[in-house]
């Protein structure tokens, strides 16, 4: 079932709706059947849909969760009350899939395909709500052939994607600005560029837009545990998600919760207290040990390593990292690095199991560029051994693709249970 996902690759196809679309018809249109809140944005995106998932879960609601990419299992992208799809489900619909999808003139990609897996699932087994994150984008994105969601959601934008998505903040934002249909609540985490974008498409949708309001954010206090915050009249939330913007996310899914209840969904306040103290997100400034300290990131990008690096100053004031890094070619490699820097003992490269990625050997010459001790490691668990070794009885910080972070886990646990 796998090799049959991650057969279909983008290469050739154009980008849009059409074969998504025609898939789900010839599956009954299970999304027809189902509710969603719809998630897109540059950052944050799958930390906000997971602190929703969780708070309606708490509510009391089936709640599907549908995100990308995974960190350990392909499973990870489609979960039900933070339950990821068993093994034998997944190659029941891959069984049911398969036959539409082999019909169709134009084959669907491999992102079509998993849509319209979760889709499937979803409905089948009846979930309540479906938090479901975009993709790439919004407007072309295959999660946006849903139809009315109960709220859209776009977190914190920033510049990624430009060669899909265009050049500028505001070229991005009406991208994203996709996912506002007609009518129904949008809930925005902006930046100010995006915003004027946003207004206006929500304005021309007729689409009641709540801008959150980060005046009423306060954070409280943090530590390697948890990072402690209050939002417009809930107070001292104890968040396990401990990076120094997960409170921005949470209050992002705490408006749009409230949004939500505008609408009649039952969510008391308690519920969304104990979904936040509750959730759990890999791989996202994640402490696989306390002691010596070792990170976990999956910030990729120039706009979401500004925040890691805010993070890193927070938790760990005034310390040096070694930092094991993999970064995609594609990115903005020397902008990611100039942020990372300033903080670095040393740093160790890998190549990420990724066709997309930058060789070890060439980004430890760019680290070099900034005047930085890098060397490059052969392997993922070679990297860790080294990184590990490096650091002594100072922090360790992996990061700079997603896309590694199961690799290092893995290598990780294996390290240290020898």
């Amino acid at each position: 079932a796998m090799e049959y996902i991650h057969a279909v690759q983008w290469a050739g196809h154009k980008p849009g709706l059409t074969r998504t679309r025609t898939l789900l018809a010839a599956l009954g249109d299970p999304h027809k059947k189902l509710q969603f809140v719809h998630v897109a944005g540059t950052n944050g995106k799958g930390s906000t849909a997971a602190m929703l998932a969780s708070c309606l879960q708490a509510a009391g609601y089936r709640v599907g969760l549908y995100t990308s990419p995974f960190i350990n299992r392909f499973n990870e992208r489609i979960q039900i009350n933070g339950q990821q799809i068993p093994d034998e489900a997944l190659v029941e619909l891959v069984e049911q899939v398969k036959p539409a999808a082999d019909a169709m003139e134009d084959v669907p990609t491999e992102f079509e395909i998993i849509t319209a897996l979760g889709m499937l699932y979803f409905a089948q087994q009846q979930c309540d709500i479906v938090v479901l994150e975009v993709g790439l984008g919004g407007t072309l994105d295959s999660t946006n052939v849903i139809e009315k969601p109960a709220c859209a959601v776009i977190t914190a934008l920033g510049m990624d994607h430009v060669k899909e998505l265009g050049p500028t903040l505001a070229d991005i934002a009406a991208a994203k600005a996709g996912i506002i249909k007609p009518g129904c609540p949008v809930v925005s985490g902006g930046a100010p560029e995006a915003d004027a974008v946003l207004r206006r498409v929500a304005a021309q949708q007729n689409a009641p837009l709540t801008e959150v309001d980060f005046a009423k954010l306060q954070i409280t206090g943090g530590d390697l545990d948890a990072v402690t915050f209050s939002f417009d009249g809930l107070d001292g939330v104890r968040l396990p998600l401990i990076g120094s913007y997960q409170p921005r996310n949470a209050a992002l899914a705490i408006t749009a919760l409230r949004v939500l209840r505008q609408q009649g969904w039952n969510i008391p306040e308690s519920a969304i207290r104990t979904g936040l103290e509750q959730v759990s997100w890999p791989g996202r400034f994640e402490l696989l040990r306390h002691s010596p300290a070792f990170v976990l990131d999956g910030s990729h990008n120039a706009h979401g390593m500004r925040a890691t690096v805010q993070s890193l100053k927070d938790r760990f004031p005034g310390q040096k990292f070694v930092f094991l890094v993999s970064i995609m070619a594609d990115k903005d490699v020397d902008e990611m690095l100039a942020l990372l820097a300033p903080l670095a003992e040393r740093f160790v490269t890998v190549t990420a199991h990724n066709p997309r990625a930058m060789p070890a050997q060439t980004l430890a010459e760019h680290i070099r560029a900034y005047g930085c001790t890098a060397e490059a490691a052969d392997s993922i668990e070679a990297g860790v051994a080294r990184a590990e070794e490096l650091g002594g009885e100072g922090p360790v910080c992996a990061l700079g693709t997603l896309y590694f972070s199961g690799d290092v886990r893995q290598a990780f646990a294996k390290i240290n249970k020898a």
